[in-house]
Formats: structure tokens, sequence, C-alpha cells
């Protein structure tokens, strides 16, 4: 009995300290918990947070100039929806090729300088198309190698911000920075449009150069931040690509929800790159110009940033699975209104409604896979992601220009709208989908 009693005496009268040194310790114990007890300070106190978002925004902002550029480069000056389809080809072809080992490097370097190099190499393609533009040629294999370069640095960079993301920001605010990510991506092109449109009707080649100056901003706000873009990596992981690129196969692999998300997703942004296309061509074979895409643009951008803000609000109220399914068929309703109008007024408001579905799902998808992925895999898990479901927005790309030359945007429309709602039934019908009924909000 002495003997179940002794600990507890033990622990109300511990023996004093030996020497000073220990009493000041002993002391200084209740302020360390104290001090872990502290409030975590707001996300806007958060500098290098401000700092990663601002670059990475004025990155976004040049390569939306440039995407919007290219097709009114074809359409207007090429004379050829079979021309514009093979630049946005170009500039989807790095879905399909680099994803993987960027996914592995993102991983493997530091995420910082791969950023910088990536700003540096769309720099590049930027001063070689304006240049042959300012000369007066518009090459039509000069204009794809650029695209395929700007779209393979865009790969690279988006995949090392956003495994960055969490390491800048404390776990409390991840869903908040993510979601202010996509809004800010939303944001570039509500701004890119218009601009883009603006410049092209001054010069063609304005909105490359613009574009080529805003890396350089970009450039300027990643050497400025000093926290870390990833955790200390293991000494035995191993430097075999193909070692590499399987442990985030096998993560992936393991998800169930995610593999079944990853799939049907990939069918909706093949629709998305035949409506791309389908809003350029409709606008220009209705008298448009430029300047209506780009106003069109504004709105679809504004619907964008309204999406994103708001899904945070809808991930802690509804689970994945249900967000994904009612995602895709608000998608095919719109798809399918595109065919019957085209006055710029509607079309602004169906690609609005579109941008801002999508934009909610984004923020769904982003803050699921930053929550349960190690951080060591994040750019090897976003990548296989980001292959399985937009690796086919290449051959999207370069059907579109076939389809509209053969079936006009009418129809092209309504075959994208059915095909939509094909993977509604697909989502309702399976089993994986409805695995993901938890809330993550």
């Amino acid at each position: 009995m002495s003997m179940l009693k002794e600990p507890a005496v033990e622990e109300q009268t511990a023996p004093a300290p030996a020497d000073a040194a220990e009493a000041v310790e002993a002391a200084e114990a209740p302020v360390e918990v104290e001090e872990a007890a502290e409030p975590v300070p707001p996300l806007k106190r958060n500098r290098d947070f401000r700092l990663l978002w601002l670059g990475a925004g004025v990155s976004q902002f040049g390569g939306r100039l440039s995407a919007v550029a290219y097709p009114m480069l074809m359409v207007w000056h090429g004379h050829s929806v079979t021309q514009a389809g093979l630049v946005a080809f170009a500039a989807q072809l790095p879905n399909l090729t680099v994803q993987l080992p960027a996914g592995v490097l993102v991983d493997r370097f530091d995420r910082r300088r791969l950023m910088i190099a990536c700003d540096l190499a769309a720099l590049v393609a930027m001063v070689a198309l304006v240049t042959s533009l300012v000369l007066g040629a518009v090459w039509v294999p000069l204009v794809m190698a650029a695209a395929f370069v700007e779209g393979s640095a865009a790969i690279f960079y988006r995949l090392a911000e956003r495994a960055a993301v969490r390491n800048v920001v404390h776990p409390d605010h991840l869903s908040a920075a993510l979601s202010q990510n996509e809004s800010r991506g939303h944001a570039a092109g509500l701004l890119g449009n218009p601009v883009s449109s603006a410049l092209f009707t001054v010069l063609p080649w304005l909105p490359f150069a613009l574009s080529g100056l805003g890396r350089i901003g970009a450039y300027l706000g990643l050497v400025a931040i000093r926290t870390e873009f990833q955790q200390p990596r293991r000494p035995d992981r191993p430097r075999d690509l193909r070692a590499e690129i399987a442990e985030g196969f096998n993560w992936l692999r393991g998800q169930r929800f995610m593999r079944a998300a990853v799939a049907l997703v990939a069918g909706t942004n093949v629709l998305f790159q035949i409506m791309g296309l389908t809003l350029v061509v409709t606008v220009q074979r209705a008298g448009g110009s430029p300047a209506v895409l780009g106003a069109i643009g504004v709105v679809s951008g504004l619907g964008g940033v309204l999406g994103a803000l708001s899904g945070s609000w809808w991930m802690k109220r509804f689970s994945p699975a249900a967000i994904m399914t009612v995602s895709f068929a608000l998608w095919a309703v719109l798809m399918a209104s595109v065919a019957f109008t085209a006055n710029p007024f509607a079309l602004a408001g169906l690609y609005a409604g579109m941008s801002g579905v999508g934009a909610a799902m984004n923020v769904t998808a982003g803050v699921y896979q930053a929550r349960i992925c190690p951080d060591e895999l994040q750019g090897r898990a976003a990548s296989f992601a980001v292959l399985a479901s937009s690796g086919a927005n290449s051959l999207g790309a370069l059907s579109a220009g076939f389809l509209l030359a053969a079936l006009g945007p009418a129809h092209t429309a309504l075959g994208a709208g059915a095909v939509m709602a094909l993977i509604v039934l697909l989502a309702l019908a399976s089993p994986a989908v409805r695995s993901g009924r938890e809330v993550i909000g």
C-alpha cells in the first residue's frame, strides 16, 4: 500500500534543483508551455506567404496574357482554326510529357530555385517570340515552341508553389491560403483577358512582351522570401527517377476517392479545351472582335474569383464527393447552353458560371490532397493527379480545331454538354466517388 502512495508524494514534493542552472530551467518551464499556447498570427501578417502569393500571381498574369494571345494570333493573323488548334496542342503537350519528371524534380530540388528557373525559361521564350513578331513573321513552329516552353515552365512552377504553401503557412491557415491562391489565379484571368485583348488590338506582340516582364517581377518576389519551401529530406530516399516516380504513383493508387476523381476530371478537362476554342470561334463568326473576348474573359474571371473565395464555405458544409458531382451536373447544363446563343452577355454569364464552379472544386481538391499527402511526396502526387486528369488536354485542344471546322461551334458545344452529362452518371454510379463523403473543411 505504501508503494502505491510513494509516487504521488514524490510528484508533490520533488527534490530541489541541484544548482542554479537547474533552478532556472525549472522556473522557465511554465513559460514555454504558455508560449506554445499563444494564438497563431493571422494569415495576412505572414510576410513570406504574401510575397509568394504576389510573385506567383504576377507569373500567372504573364502566362495568362500569352495564353489569351495565342489563339487570337492564329485566328486573326494566321487565318486558320487548324493552326490555332496546333498551337493549343503545343501549349498543352507538356501536361502529357513533362508532368511526371516535374513532380520528381519538385520533390528532389530546392523548390524556390526551381520556380526562379521557370520564370527565366518563360522569359527567354517570350523574348524569342516577340522578336519574331516585331520583324513581321508569324512562324507557326516558333509560336508552338514558345507555347511548349511556357507550358512546361508553368507545370514546374505550379507544382513547386502548391507544394511550398504548406511549409510557408500554419496548418490552420492551409484552407484559406489555397483558397486565396485559387482566387488569385482567376483574378489573373480577370485582368489578363482584357489587358491581353487590348494590347493585341494595338500590336500583336505587346501581350507577349508584357508576359515576359511579368516573369521578372515574379523573380524579384521569390528572391525576397526567407522561409524554406520544403522540409528536410530523408538521406535514404531514392535518387532513381523511376523509383521516385513509383513512390508518387503508389501513394496515389492507394487513395480510392482520388483515383476515381482524377479519372472523371480527365474527361471534363478535355471538354474544357474544346469549349475554350469554341468561344473564340463563336465570337469571331458573330462578327466580334478580340475586345469582346476580353470582356467575356473579365466576367468569367470574376466568376472564378467568387467561386474560389466561396470554396472554404462549401468545404465546411459538403463532402468532396457531393461538391464534385454537383459541379459536373452544372457544367453539363452550362456547356450545352452555349450552343443556343452568340450573345456576348449570355456567353459571359455561361462561362462565368463554369469558371466559378471549377474554382470551388479546385479549392476542395487542393486542400484534400495537401492534408493527406506527406510533404516529400507533394510534387509527385500532384504531378500524377494532373497527368491523369489533364494529360489528354493536348488531344482536346487538337481535336477542337477539327471538330469546330467540321461541325461548327453550336453542335460542338452540344456534344460537349452531352459527354459531360455522361460523366455525371458515371460519378453517381461510382462506389469510389461515394467513399469521399467525409467533410474536410
